[in-house]
């Protein structure tokens, strides 16, 4: 799950300046999960917004904002509103998917922070930085590049005390919860790999993948 965080409220009205109506996309996915872009926050950014002087003309409640297809249909309801700019309240891939389909800013009122396991309601876990060289198979399935604070893919570093992360006492060290998870496995022989440093210099960005090219 995308997780995301409202901006500060000063931050939104700053790009707002001088816009009197505009129209809201949510998304019932992720934001709604999150708490930053479901039907309730939509409605109380609506009712701040009047405080402002600024009207919201309409909404549109995608089931996901990072579909083009379902966002481009969606935006359909709301095409003669006379919107002058678009708050999108999905993350950073919906904002950008809702200003492909129209001619009007489109500003973000979220930040974007991770890709994360949802422990419980309201409560989220960073898992994954999607690098797109995966080395959980032989680290016990726990990913050195999130959980540890240096992203160090053969052993911890020398500043772990008493278990815990140098750079975050809070957290434990990612190594160490490899080692145990390993050990639990029967797996402990692959702490001897030796993993290739994590390098970018192959991946050019943006990614696309096309499923349709590979039948």
């Amino acid at each position: 799950m995308i997780i995301t965080q409202k901006k500060p409220i000063e931050e939104l009205m700053a790009m707002l300046e001088g816009v009197t109506k505009v129209a809201l996309v949510g998304c019932g996915n992720c934001a709604t999960a999150c708490q930053t872009g479901g039907q309730p926050e939509m409605q109380a950014m609506t009712e701040y917004l009047a405080t402002q002087g600024i009207e919201v003309v309409g909404t549109v409640y995608p089931d996901e904002c990072c579909h083009k297809l379902l966002v481009k249909r969606d935006l359909k309801a709301i095409k003669d509103t006379g919107y002058e700019a678009i708050i999108c309240m999905a993350c950073g891939d919906g904002t950008q998917t809702v200003a492909d389909n129209v001619k009007v800013p489109v500003y973000p009122a979220n930040n974007t922070l991770f890709l994360g396991q949802v422990e419980r309601v309201g409560m989220f876990n960073e898992y994954c930085k999607m690098c797109g060289d995966c080395v959980l198979g032989s680290t016990g399935g726990i990913c050195p590049i999130t959980k540890c604070a240096k992203s160090l893919v053969n052993g911890p570093c020398g500043g772990q005390k008493n278990g815990k992360c140098e750079v975050n006492p809070e957290n434990d060290c990612a190594w160490i919860m490899i080692y145990k998870r390993l050990e639990a496995t029967g797996q402990l022989d692959k702490l001897s790999q030796t993993r290739k440093d994590k390098s970018y210099a192959n991946v050019a960005y943006p990614r696309h993948i096309n499923l349709r090219e590979k039948k």
